[in-house]
């Protein structure tokens, strides 16, 4: 049975490889330092497996003591899911799908806490926090689109001295406790009780 693409990419190693890699060019001996939690035959198994499906690429090759060491990049930027991607997926495979989503944040958050250096979140900017909103579907529209033009100045900016690598993680989904917006129009009125 073939691998889906959403199986590929979203599977708890594979997804902080592709996160390790994003934007960056990585040796696999590169990416072992920077995720020391994956036991180096795990890791060359989930390369190979991304690189085969095409999510990955070997950028140059050079020898290093006798053996060739590789460096891996993201391949065209297609390690984004589309619609299409999840157009066939169950109930139990989003489920599955956002665990593993959450998880993998889950232990990008607990690294963080785990670093030398004291933990300042204001200083950071890191956070945490969730907003509701009320927006017609044009609405939830026009705020992606803004949302992606105020991110895409940024996407480009290449590693500095003066620069620290983010994570910006987004979720977002229709409220299950409030399907009628009509009963949260807003605070009650000060009509008289007949």
């Amino acid at each position: 049975m073939a691998t889906s693409r959403a199986d590929l990419i979203l599977h708890p190693v594979r997804m902080r490889l592709i996160v390790t890699l994003a934007r960056r060019q990585l040796t696999a001996r590169q990416l072992g330092e920077l995720l020391p939690d994956v036991p180096q035959a795990t890791l060359y198994h989930h390369l190979g497996t991304l690189t085969r499906a095409g999510l990955l690429r070997v950028v140059s090759e050079r020898q290093v003591r006798g053996t060739v060491e590789k460096i891996y990049a993201i391949a065209d930027n297609n390690t984004t899911l589309a619609a299409a991607d999840l157009a066939n997926a169950s109930r139990d495979d989003h489920l599955r799908y956002f665990t593993i989503f959450i998880t993998a944040l889950l232990g990008d958050f607990a690294r963080y806490l785990q670093q030398d250096a004291p933990i300042d979140l204001l200083a950071d900017g890191a956070g945490y926090h969730q907003v509701p909103f009320y927006l017609s579907d044009d609405e939830l529209v026009e705020m992606a689109i803004a949302l992606n033009r105020a991110l895409l100045p940024y996407l480009d900016n290449q590693p500095a001295p003066h620069r620290r690598r983010r994570l910006f993680s987004t979720v977002l989904f229709p409220d299950a406790e409030s399907p009628d917006a009509s009963h949260d129009a807003g605070p009650p009125t000060d009509t008289p009780e007949e």
